[in-house]
């Protein structure tokens, strides 16, 4: 995509952007990087297929040309290299003038070489017989590499130069006066009157029916390319709308839950039951934190700590399942269970009250009060799944996600910092990768009566942790 018209490209998503929403414009400013990085990869690779192709050419040469002249040939190889080169130089994404005018050098370089007698050569030939050479397939070199390189309008355009260059040339060839008719005319006695055959064995004839054939072919050619490559510039933007989407996506889902959905032409499965590790974390005291303090400090404040506990649950393969004013929900095991679920979450509770420690360092550096946070975590069934109709919402409902609850506000009571269920500490020993220091700090302490549950609940705890 470039030089003459990812430009037009471009301009386009630009002019159409006016009005539009602000997801639109971010769809947009996906649409021109996705372009632009299109074009330098193609280009780079255009110029790497010319150097190989030209490569081919200059060893295959000599062997179909066992002649001295050939090395005119080969000479002018480099320098359709060199063009190359210059294009690699100079191609941008935009209107490219430089860039234009490399392509129509290539273009005017081989017509000159296939319409234009070698002058290295020691035959004294007519000039019709320099298109006996069929060297006109070598435009279709040029024209397949630019499709790598070029937006489907220059691609257009590379087809309609190339018809005009070579309609100059064989114009310029059927003007040149006539050098050889003693051997036109011992050709057209021995053909007699068959003016077909005289035509197309004269040596000294352009075979204008032919040239014009070459020109009809090449076109459709061009013009069928254009078409994949305007098909692939749809199919590049409409890949930066859906990344874009999906960068949206992450901002409010977790990776897991993206990845999962991105790959799934379905939703996530249907409604179903399964064991889980939920945690909820919250700010202690927050209510009286927020007293006599703007909300621009309170929002400031609160998404600092969103950030921290978000970026936890992330690196410890949990779910962020929802924000809750000045705390959090997550689950470990969706969508899909693993074999170190409960660990994974005890591990991620230590580390938000490592963070917070962090936290509380800078924020004392700054004079600003420290802040407390509670984290309660149990381990049990519960149903998920997609709810919803059209706009769809992933759901961890259930008695354990309730008792997880329970658990973080009963850290107010016990005055600690984490509240972990014995359900959860079972299954943590459970799992094969679990290790003595994730439950070296947790603490048993008597079962306790939690609302919504019929039995006691075994509970360990954990004190403030040192960063």
């Amino acid at each position: 995509m470039s030089a003459l018209a990812e430009t037009a490209d471009i301009t386009n998503l630009r002019s159409e952007a006016g009005g539009r929403t602000d997801a639109q414009q971010e769809t947009q400013k996906f649409a021109e990087a996705a372009i632009a990085d299109s074009k330098r990869q193609g280009l780079l690779l255009a110029v790497r297929a010319r150097w190989v192709a030209l490569a081919v050419i200059a060893v295959t040469l000599p062997i179909i040309n066992p002649n001295w002249d050939a090395i005119y040939y080969v000479v002018m190889l480099g320098f359709f290299a060199l063009i190359g080169w210059a294009q690699l130089k100079v191609g941008k994404v935009g209107r490219s003038l430089p860039e234009l005018f490399l392509i129509f050098c290539d273009l005017a370089l081989l017509t000159l070489l296939t319409v234009v007698p070698n002058p290295l050569s020691t035959e004294n030939w007519p000039v019709g017989m320099q298109f006996r050479f069929e060297t006109f397939i070598y435009f279709f070199v040029f024209l397949a590499t630019g499709t790598l390189a070029y937006s489907w309008r220059t691609v257009v355009a590379m087809g309609f130069w190339t018809s005009a260059v070579w309609a100059i040339g064989v114009g310029w060839a059927y003007l040149q006066p006539e050098t050889h008719a003693e051997l036109s005319e011992r050709v057209r006695a021995a053909v007699g009157s068959d003016v077909r055959m005289f035509d197309i064995i004269n040596p000294a004839a352009v075979g204008i029916p032919t040239r014009f054939q070459e020109i009809t072919v090449f076109l459709i050619v061009a013009m069928t390319l254009a078409l994949a490559v305007r098909r692939s510039n749809a199919l590049l933007i409409s890949h930066a709308g859906i990344e874009r989407e999906r960068a949206n996506l992450a901002r409010y889902s977790s990776p897991n839950v993206v990845e999962q959905l991105s790959g799934n032409d379905e939703p996530l499965k249907q409604v179903r039951t399964q064991n889980v590790a939920v945690l909820f974390a919250d700010i202690v005291d927050f209510t009286a934190y927020t007293d006599g303090r703007s909300p621009m400090e309170v929002i400031g404040t609160l998404r600092l700590f969103h950030e921290r506990m978000e970026r936890e649950v992330f690196r410890h393969g949990g779910t962020l399942d929802k924000y809750l004013g000045d705390g959090l929900m997550a689950t470990f095991g969706t969508p899909s269970a693993s074999d170190s679920d409960a660990g994974n979450a005890l591990r991620c509770a230590q580390a938000m009250i490592r963070s917070i420690g962090e936290f509380n360092r800078e924020r004392k550096n700054r004079g600003e009060p420290p802040i407390r946070v509670s984290v309660g975590l149990h381990y049990g069934e519960v149903v998920l799944g997609d709810i919803g109709l059209n706009r769809l919402e992933f759901a961890v409902i259930g008695t354990a996600v309730n008792a997880a609850s329970r658990l973080e506000s009963l850290t107010r009571e016990l005055g600690c910092a984490i509240v972990v269920s014995d359900a959860l500490v079972r299954q943590a020993r459970a799992e094969l990768n679990h290790s003595s220091a994730d439950l070296a700090l947790l603490v048993e302490r008597p079962a306790q009566i939690i609302r919504g549950l019929e039995q006691p609940v075994g509970i360990w705890t954990c004190a403030n942790i040192a960063p």
